[in-house]
C-alpha cells in the first residue's frame, strides 16, 4: 500500500510539472523537466515541534507562483547593460535587464544598488517595465545617479531581488571638479535659511514624499531641453557653497541644479513630456514646479513669479510652466532648474546630452 501511494504522488508530481510551463529550476533558473524536479526530491521537509511537516514540490510551486515566493525568483539569471559605464559624479546611470520569467508586479522587489570599493551602498533605484521591443524582448530599467560627492575609481551596481544580489555589473567613476563660491545673504535670506519654521518642516516632509517615490509611468525617453533660451548661468550644478549670514556666521551646502541669470518675467517651459506633481509656493523656494517624467526622475523650477500649470496636469515638451522671479530665498532674478533622480540631485546637463532612457542602446549592450 504504501509503495502504491508512492508511486501514485510520483505520477501525479510528473503530471503537475508536464502542464506548469513557468516551473523554475531553482538553481539555474530557466524551465523544469519532470525528471528535474524529482531529481531534486520531491518532498521538503521542516519540523516544527515535535511533528514533520511534509510538502509536495507541487504545492510549492503553486505558492511561489501565487505569492511570489522570493527563493525562485532569486535564481533566475538575467542579462545586464550599463549606460554609460564611465559616469562622472552627479551624472545619472542606466542599468537594462532582460529576464523572461519575470512579472510586471514585481517590479517593487527589484533594485539597483552602487556600491563603492568599501561595500558602502551610495544610492538605489527601483526598475520598472519599459514596452515590449519590436522583437518581443521585454526589458526593465533602473535609473540611478552617482552622488556628487563620490569618489573617483571603479564601483559595481548590485542588482537585487527582494534584498538578495541576483547580478552585478561594474562601471568607473570619473574625475570631476567643482566650482566653489561664497554667496552673503541679507537679513532676510539669513532668515529664511536660519530660523526653524514649523511651516518649512511641513513643506520639506511634503517635497522628499515626492522625490522619494518611484511610480510607473514613463512619459518620455529624452533628451530633455533647456527651460530657458538663456545660457547665461549665475551658479552651476554642484557648486561648492559658503553661505556668509549677517551675524557673520557661515554654513555650507551643495548646489543642486543650475541658476539660469534672465529677467524677471522670463517664460519658463517644461524640459520634457510627464505630470506636474507640485505647483505651490513654498517658503524657501518660492513658487515651484515639479513634473515627474520617469520613475524616480523628476524635474524642478524654483523662484517662479508665477505658475502656469496646475498640480495633476500633463504637460509636453515645451509647455510653459510659468514666468522666472525672485520668490523664496533669491539674491535676484533668475530661474533655478533641478533634476532628481532616486532622491538625488543630478546634472540636467546629462539629460540634455543624450536620453537617459535609450532601449535600442541598452538591448544592443545586452546581446
Amino acid at each position: 500500500m504504501v509503495e502504491d501511494a508512492e508511486k501514485s504522488r510520483i505520477t501525479r508530481c510528473r503530471r503537475y510539472a508536464l502542464t506548469t510551463p513557468k516551473a523554475l529550476n531553482p538553481v539555474q533558473g530557466g524551465f523544469v523537466k519532470p525528471d528535474d524536479m524529482l531529481g531534486w526530491g520531491m518532498l521538503i521537509q521542516s519540523t516544527i515541534g515535535s511533528h514533520r511537516i511534509k510538502i509536495s514540490w507541487g504545492l510549492m510551486l503553486v505558492l511561489v507562483q501565487c505569492f511570489g515566493v522570493p527563493l525562485l525568483y532569486a535564481k533566475v539569471p538575467v542579462k545586464l547593460a550599463l549606460i554609460p559605464e564611465h559616469p562622472r559624479p552627479g551624472e545619472p546611470v542606466t542599468v537594462g535587464m532582460t529576464a523572461g520569467t519575470l512579472e510586471e508586479k514585481e517590479n517593487g522587489l527589484f533594485q539597483a544598488v552602487l556600491i563603492n570599493t568599501q561595500g558602502q551602498g551610495l544610492t538605489k533605484a527601483s526598475f520598472f517595465n519599459l514596452p515590449i521591443h519590436t522583437d518581443g524582448t521585454s526589458l526593465k530599467a533602473a535609473i540611478l545617479t552617482v552622488p556628487c560627492t563620490a569618489r573617483p575609481g571603479p564601483a559595481w551596481i548590485h542588482v537585487e531581488y527582494a534584498g538578495r544580489s541576483i547580478g552585478k555589473i561594474e562601471l568607473t567613476i570619473e574625475t570631476r571638479a567643482f566650482v566653489s563660491e561664497e554667496i552673503p545673504l541679507d537679513e532676510a535670506n539669513t532668515a529664511l535659511r536660519t530660523v526653524q519654521d514649523p511651516q518649512k518642516t511641513a513643506e520639506a516632509v511634503v517635497l522628499w514624499g515626492i522625490l522619494n517615490r518611484t511610480g510607473t509611468a514613463v512619459y518620455t525617453s529624452g533628451p530633455f531641453t533647456a527651460p530657458v533660451t538663456s545660457t547665461r548661468r549665475t551658479s552651476f550644478f554642484g557648486d561648492r557653497r559658503v553661505f556668509m549670514y549677517v551675524d557673520g556666521s557661515r554654513s555650507t551646502s551643495i548646489h543642486g541644479g543650475i541658476d539660469y541669470g534672465v529677467p524677471r518675467g522670463t517664460e519658463v517651459r517644461s524640459c520634457a513630456a510627464g505630470k506636474v506633481v507640485l505647483a505651490r509656493s513654498r517658503i524657501v523656494t518660492g513658487n515651484s514646479v515639479i513634473i515627474e517624467h520617469l520613475p524616480g526622475v523628476y524635474s524642478l523650477y524654483y523662484h517662479l513669479d508665477h505658475i502656469a500649470v496646475p498640480e495633476g496636469a500633463l504637460v509636453s515638451s515645451g509647455t510653459v510652466l510659468g514666468q522666472s522671479g525672485a520668490t523664496g530665498l533669491a539674491t535676484g532674478p533668475h530661474l533655478h532648474w533641478e533634476i532628481r533622480v532616486a532622491g538625488e540631485n543630478t546634472d540636467p546637463d546629462a539629460f540634455v546630452s543624450r536620453p537617459v532612457l535609450d532601449t535600442n542602446a541598452l538591448l544592443s549592450k545586452i546581446r
